[in-house]
């Protein structure tokens, strides 16, 4: 009786001026309600004929991601939902039958067959959603908070979210669904073992039935994407919260990253120095060395002595070399971020161009123990292939410092000012790097004050050539200022001891540097609105933010400030380290990487 009932209100809706094929426009009813003569929504219903016979599953919808059973608003056949299709919940009624879910083209809030306002089938609902996904706006099965074909009243195109994501896409920003140059849009990728380590990585599903929820996926489906994880040692299983109901209950395994089963190593090349680190997968520094290197040694001399340290490393915390999955280097250039090779340095003779990955790959090869690891077999070499990421100091530690201390900020900066000067920008929680790498690179901005001024750029007029602790340091040895130990003032560092140590002519000339980088920033700030500016590296005491200070908020516009937070490192001197090693991890363990990765494993 219901699919007879079902036929008939489809056949009445095809009369009333349907003319190719049943689906829901908005949050209006089926094809033909006030003259619609076509289908909005490429996951609508396959056609009037299946519309009228009350069919509630999208086209093209994943049948591991939409069973029958499954919890969600607006789900396929036999679900518990409001608005479910036919077999379904009282509040859902049979294809047709029910007056807020009826058949398709017949309730005027409703949408295809056998759909409820709340939840409706392929197409139909105004926020996009199709038969038995859960999402806001997702496709049947699909894992996101993104849309399915079907537009919003809003004017967004067809498939799109109205926070502006394409059809399907991840939380994160990963495309789901590729638009093709006709118009067509390609299948949404099934959430795979990748998209469900990235959910409990970040927090968003951390038990089986949640990742269940966000993917739309069957019991048995999450089961078997999570088998693969944890037979690659990636996710572990412990106690989960309290059950908060009355009525008490086994509360549910919790999922964790497990972050001991690979390390990461990280180094942090300055001009004169250098810090290296062993790091684990969460981002806890595990052993540290630093000592002098200087860069203008070239990049043969200076990468070789990095993988003799990282070597140490590793003898000294007991890891064998196959445990590291990857590197982080910071340099303090700027980097073309897909060859990893520095771009026209001002501060690095002979790095231009250089293949940083393979040199640095074949010394930690060359220097990285063999069999200290228990159970290692002996002479285990290093990989090969062994991941090696490269980036600019400072992008790399206002990416550290964002994600551990100021993951809410939306839009942050950080401005190094030691022996040069430069920024690193994250917005929308990645690093900012401009087309070639060269974004942040407030150092060489021209300034009015320093006309003569020479920059190791071969410039006049650079930034760094009156603020910089290089600046400082020449003009404190102009004025006959010595180090403790006698020698000249040459660098940030020097500088920064004779800060510590209250020097009254070093402290007027840091002030005096934090007004001229605060007339820059102002318009830094004017430009990117940041949520959080924050000073680092050798100069970032008290004189020098407070120089930055008075000319920022003096210049800067008052809504730009607003909002603003000025502060100083939280993470220090550790900062570029901690966000190599973090970089290293997200690259490695972004979704459709780790299922690459997966693979390869073999699991």
């Amino acid at each position: 009786g219901a699919r007879d009932l079902g036929t008939t209100l489809g056949v009445a809706a095809g009369r009333r001026g349907a003319a190719d094929r049943g689906g829901a426009v908005g949050r209006g009813g089926a094809a033909g309600d006030l003259g619609a003569t076509s289908a909005v929504g490429a996951a609508g219903a396959a056609g009037a004929a299946g519309a009228a016979q009350g069919t509630a599953t999208a086209s093209g919808s994943d049948p591991e991601g939409t069973e029958s059973g499954s919890y969600a608003e607006g789900s396929a056949s036999g679900s518990y939902a409001e608005g479910s299709a036919s077999g379904s919940h009282p509040e859902g009624g049979a294809s047709g039958s029910h007056p807020e879910g009826g058949a398709s083209g017949s309730h005027p809030e409703g949408g295809a067959s056998g759909s409820h306002p709340e939840g409706s089938a392929s197409g139909s609902h105004p926020e996009g959603s199709a038969s038995g996904s859960y999402a806001e706006g997702s496709a049947s099965g699909s894992y996101a908070e993104g849309s399915a074909s079907g537009s919003p009243p809003e004017g967004t195109p067809s498939g799109s979210h109205p926070e502006g994501t394409t059809s399907g896409s991840h939380p994160s920003g990963a495309t789901r669904s590729q638009s093709h140059p006709l118009g067509r849009s390609a299948p949404a990728r099934r959430p795979g073992p990748g998209d469900l380590l990235h959910l409990v990585r970040s927090g968003r599903a951390t038990t089986r039935g949640a990742l269940q929820q966000v993917t739309g996926l069957s019991r048995a489906t999450v089961g078997q994407r999570l088998d693969r994880l944890f037979r690659a040692g990636w996710l572990r299983e412990g106690a989960g919260d309290p059950v908060g109901s009355p009525l008490g209950g086994r509360p549910a395994l919790r999922l964790e990253f497990d972050d001991a089963h690979a390390v990461v190593l990280a180094a942090d090349l300055e001009t004169r120095h250098a810090r290296t680190a062993l790091l684990t997968l969460g981002g806890e520094i595990v052993a540290e060395r630093s000592g002098p290197l200087a860069v203008e040694d070239g990049p043969d001399a200076v990468l070789g002595e990095l993988g003799a340290r990282f070597g140490a490393l590793l003898r000294e915390s007991g890891h064998r070399a196959d445990a590291v999955c990857g590197i982080g280097l910071a340099v303090p250039g700027p980097v073309d971020s897909e060859t990893g090779r520095v771009v026209q340095p001002p501060i690095m003779p002979g790095w231009d161009g250089y293949d940083i990955r393979a040199r640095l790959r074949r010394a930690f090869a060359e220097e990285s123990p063999t069999g200290t690891g228990p159970g290692t077999p002996a002479g285990s070499p290093a990989p090969a292939d062994l991941p090696v990421l490269v980036d600019n100091d400072a992008n790399l530690m206002a990416y550290g410092e964002q994600r551990t201390h100021y993951p809410d900020c939306s839009a942050f900066a950080l401005v190094k000012v030691s022996t040069g000067i430069g920024s690193g920008v994250v917005v929308g929680g990645a690093v900012y790097r401009g087309i070639d790498g060269g974004a942040g690179d407030i150092g060489h901005i021209r300034v009015p004050d320093g006309a003569g001024a020479l920059c190791k750029c071969g410039s006049y007029g650079c930034l760094a050539a009156i603020a910089s602790g290089r600046a400082i340091a020449r003009r404190l040895t102009e004025a006959g200022v010595r180090t403790e130990a006698g020698a000249p003032v040459a660098s940030g560092s020097d500088v920064r001891a004779l800060l510590d140590a209250g020097h009254p002519e070093a402290v007027g000339l840091a002030r005096e540097a934090g007004r001229r980088v605060g007339e820059v920033l102002a318009t830094v700030v004017t430009l990117l609105n940041p949520g959080v500016l924050m000073i680092a590296g050798d100069l970032a005491g008290t004189p020098f933010l407070t120089g930055v200070r008075e000319l920022l908020y003096q210049r800067a516009l008052p809504r730009s400030t607003a909002h603003l937070e000025v502060v100083t490192s939280r993470l220090g001197e550790r900062a570029a380290l901690i966000g190599a090693g973090t970089l290293v991890v997200e690259h490695l363990y972004a979704p459709e990487r780790a299922e690459r990765r997966l693979a390869a494993l073999g699991v």
